[in-house]
């Protein structure tokens, strides 16, 4: 008898719960993955697998890993490679430099497993709906092994590429404009707020001009309620704008916008804002404008 298709999801957070629920939604034999139990009963409340990575690797066809970074990552793939069947594949999700992104290609391919670079973008709500974007690259074979998952999750797979490296390039690129516009946002709220102006109406009037954005039009409701529930964490884009910074340094490329938004998000973490929604940033530019928000 042949075993049924069988994914895991390691890291079941903001995205990779929903991701795994649209898995188990399709009928696909699923697994969650999380240190935390109370996302473990998350997703076995609705009828998941659970178990340890151990214990289950060897029955997978794709391992995604929906982890913060990269470090998180390696430790996952290290504990898999000689414990997964040759053939199936480990798609990495998190926001990672290229030159990691080959180097764990490398690692997987040594041990006869396919690897797909594949960073994720959409948020919570998508990836509950199973409407995320995949900016993937690999072999074809990887994405043939993965395709039913990713037929689940994704509502677009951008095949970037038959070897790892431009998956993960294009994440930063759009994780720089990502925390620029997070930042752009806080900074145009606050600024109406020094000029009388409420923050749902500079969200209500802005969002139909040019200068309005799909982050103002997401994160701009969380400063106008006062509602800094993570979706997204400060502390994410501490870290993913410092990789954006990073590789701008190594390419000798000048990135001033980066830089700004950068000291922005790390302020707001220090002031201990890190694991508040990255809205939160807002806090540092009413801070040092002298304005109060909602």
């Amino acid at each position: 008898m042949t075993s049924p298709y069988t994914i895991a999801v390691a890291g079941l957070g903001s995205m990779g719960l929903g991701m795994a629920n649209s898995s188990h939604r399709a009928n696909i034999k699923t697994y969650g993955i999380d240190v935390n139990p109370q996302q473990i009963e998350k997703f076995t409340s609705i009828g998941g697998l659970t178990g340890q990575l151990p214990n289950i690797a060897g029955e997978l066809d794709c391992l995604f890993i929906v982890v913060v970074n990269a470090a998180q990552t390696k430790t996952i793939i290290e504990q898999s490679v000689n414990l997964m069947k040759k053939g199936s594949v480990i798609i990495s999700c998190a926001t990672v430099s290229p030159d990691f992104a080959r180097q764990m290609q490398t690692l997987c391919e040594a041990h006869d497993l396919l690897y797909l670079d594949a960073p994720i973008s959409g948020g919570s709500v998508k990836a509950a709906a199973g409407n995320i974007t995949v900016l993937a690259a690999g072999r074809p074979d990887a994405f043939a092994k993965a395709q039913t998952a990713l037929d689940a999750m994704a509502e677009k797979v951008f095949t970037l590429g038959d070897t790892a490296g431009p998956g993960s390039a294009l994440k930063v690129v759009n994780q720089l404009l990502a925390g620029v516009h997070i930042a752009a946002t806080a900074e145009a709220m606050t600024f109406g707020l020094s000029q009388g102006i409420a923050p749902q109406t500079t969200l209500d009037v802005i969002s139909q001009c040019a200068g309005t954005s799909w982050m103002f039009e997401n994160r701009g409701p969380h400063i106008a309620e006062g509602d800094y529930t993570p979706h997204s964490a400060v502390d994410i884009f501490v870290k993913d704008m410092g990789i954006v910074c990073d590789i701008a340094a190594e390419a000798n490329f000048p990135a001033p916008l980066s830089a700004t938004a950068l000291e922005q998000f790390s302020a707001a973490a220090k002031a201990g804002h890190g694991s508040e929604d990255d809205a939160a940033v807002a806090k540092i530019y009413a801070k040092n404008g002298n304005v109060e928000l909602p």
